[in-house]
C-alpha cells in the first residue's frame, strides 16, 4: 500500500498549496463569513477530530460489513464527520454562516489526486468496481475486468474544481456565499451514483452505507443553502 500512501501525501500537499494559492491570490475576499478561523483553533480540533472520527468509522463499518476487519476509512465519512463536528460547535458558540469556503478547493483537489492512488492500489484497497464489459474496464489482477469507479470519481472532482476556480476568480456571488454546500452536495450526489458500481454490502435496499452518507450530504446542503439564503433575504 505504499503506492497508496504516496498519492495521499500528494494529495495533501498539492491541497494545501493550492489552498496558500487562493489566497494569495485574494480570490475569497468577497466571501461573507460569520468567523475568522485564524483566530479560533478550537474550530480546527473539533474539525479534526469530527473528521478522522467519521473516516475511521464508517470506513471499517464498510469493511466489517463486508467481513474485512482491517481498519478503513472513507473520505465521505471524513466529510460527514466533520461537518456534525462543526455545526455542533458553531451551534455551541452561536457562530451562524457559512465558514467552510477555504476548504473547498483543497478537499476537491485532495480528493481527485487521493482517488488516484486507490485506483493504483489495485484490489487491496477495496475501492475497486463491479465488473463490467466496457472497453475502458480495467483488471486489477483478478482476471475481471471491472469499472475503475476511482478514476470516475477523480474525473468529477477535477471537473468541480475546473467550475469552482473559474467561479471565485471571477466573483461569482453563487460561490462565493454557497461554495462549500455546493462543495458538499456535487460530492454527495456523484459519490451517490458511482456507489452502484461497487461491490459494497448493502443495508437498505440497493442502498450501501456511503449511499446513506451521501444522501445525507445532499439533505444537508440544500437545507443550508436555503437557510442562508433566508438569513441574506430577512436582513
Amino acid at each position: 500500500m505504499a503506492i497508496h500512501t504516496i498519492f495521499d501525501l500528494a494529495a495533501w500537499l498539492s491541497g494545501g498549496l493550492l489552498g496558500w494559492w487562493i489566497a494569495r491570490m485574494g480570490w475569497l475576499k468577497g466571501a461573507s463569513s460569520a468567523r475568522s478561523l485564524r483566530s479560533d483553533p478550537w474550530y480546527f480540533a473539533s474539525l479534526g477530530v469530527g473528521a478522522i472520527t467519521g473516516a475511521i468509522l464508517f470506513g471499517s463499518l464498510n469493511m466489517g460489513l463486508a467481513g474485512l476487519f482491517p481498519l478503513g476509512h472513507s473520505i465521505a465519512g471524513a466529510i460527514a464527520g466533520g461537518i456534525v463536528a462543526v455545526e455542533l460547535y458553531k451551534l455551541a458558540r452561536g457562530i451562524r454562516g457559512s465558514t467552510g469556503l477555504p476548504f473547498v478547493a483543497p478537499l476537491a483537489l485532495g480528493i481527485a489526486v487521493g482517488r488516484l492512488g486507490c485506483f493504483f492500489a489495485g484490489l487491496p484497497d477495496y475501492t475497486y468496481g463491479t465488473p463490467s464489459a466496457l472497453p475502458w474496464a480495467v483488471d486489477f489482477g483478478d482476471g475481471i475486468p471491472r469499472h475503475p469507479v476511482q478514476l470516475y470519481e477523480s474525473a468529477a472532482m477535477f471537473l468541480f474544481l475546473i467550475v469552482f476556480l473559474r467561479g471565485i476568480a471571477s466573483g461569482s456571488p453563487l460561490f462565493l456565499r454557497h461554495g462549500f454546500y455546493i462543495f458538499v452536495g456535487f460530492y454527495g450526489l456523484q459519490r451517490f451514483v458511482w456507489e452502484f458500481l461497487k461491490p459494497y454490502p448493502t443495508l437498505l435496499g440497493p442502498f450501501n452505507i456511503f449511499h446513506l452518507i451521501c444522501l445525507a450530504l445532499l439533505a444537508y446542503a440544500f437545507f443550508m443553502m436555503r437557510r442562508n439564503h433566508e438569513l441574506r433575504a430577512a436582513v
